[in-house]
């Protein structure tokens, strides 16, 4: 089962990747925001990959980095270990009662359990090579 069926609202996601979308594994993490209101949690980072098709607005400007931001509400016991400047990260989502959420790296670990998982934003941007 792949993490979109856990999603409140893949069909974005869904469409940009043309049902492909890829595994949350080596994900660049932006930022972790929990907001008391819900209470709630925002995950953003930038997509493992790009899409063979991304939309033409992207094409045109030569984005190359999909960049989501996923959203979890009804949040109970969210545990954060560490951050770094650039945390490369594995995101792994599961459901049993509850939308259980788990984030690894070597500078990262985050722990939550929600009642709801949802894509607050999709964007994307251009990275400069490295």
């Amino acid at each position: 089962m792949s993490w979109t069926s856990l999603l409140a609202n893949p069909s974005g996601i869904e469409r940009i990747y043309e049902g492909r979308v890829p595994d949350l594994t080596g994900v660049h993490f932006h930022s972790v925001e929990l907001n008391r209101e819900g209470p709630s949690l925002l995950l953003r980072f930038d997509m493992p990959s790009y899409p063979e098709n991304p939309p033409h607005k992207w094409q045109k400007q030569g984005f190359n980095v999909v960049q989501m931001t996923l959203g979890l509400s009804g949040v109970e016991e969210p545990t954060l270990h560490g951050f770094a400047i650039d945390p490369v990260a594995d995101i792994s989502l599961r459901s049993q009662e509850r939308i259980t959420l788990d984030v690894h790296s070597a500078s990262l670990r985050l722990h939550a359990t929600a009642a709801t998982v949802y894509v607050a934003n999709i964007s994307a941007y251009r990275a400069c090579p490295e």
